[in-house]
Parts: C-alpha cells; structure tokens; sequence
C-alpha cells in the first residue's frame, strides 16, 4: 500500500505545483525543480503513510480472525466436556 500511496500522493503535488505554476506564470526551470522537490517529498509522506495503513489493516484483519478462530474452538470443547 506504500507504494500506491506515494505514487497517488507524489504525482498529486507534482501536478499542483505545475498547476499553480501555470495559473501565476512562474518561470520553467524554477516551476520543474520546486515540482521535482514535492514529488519526492510527498512521495516519502505518501509511502510512510502508506505502510502505516498497511499495517493497522493487517493487524485488524489478524485480530478479526483470531477472535473469530478463539470464539468457534471454544463451544466445540464444552460440547465434548459435556
């Protein structure tokens, strides 16, 4: 998921800083290398928070399942105590 995020996030700052570029009419080079810095930076944000999400899903799924797999093998021992 850190990967998507920091393509999403990356080309999402790129895009902006050559919008924003166009609409105030800034120079190219200094337009390309401010662009270049974000795609990078939020790129780096991107994939941290990617990970992060990665992780707190895998967690949640894991917990789900073992209190799942915890609340099914318990009435089966009852069942044969009985």
């Amino acid at each position: 998921m850190g990967r998507t995020y920091a393509g999403v996030l990356g080309s999402v700052a790129f895009l902006t800083v050559l919008a924003r570029s166009l609409i105030e009419g800034g120079g190219a080079f200094a337009t390309l290398q401010l662009a270049t810095i974000c795609l990078f930076g939020f790129a780096g944000l991107g994939f941290v928070a990617g990970q992060i999400a990665d992780r707190v899903v895998f967690e949640s799924v894991r917990f789900r399942i073992s209190a799942e797999m915890g609340s099914q093998t318990e009435p089966q021992v009852e069942q044969e105590a009985n």
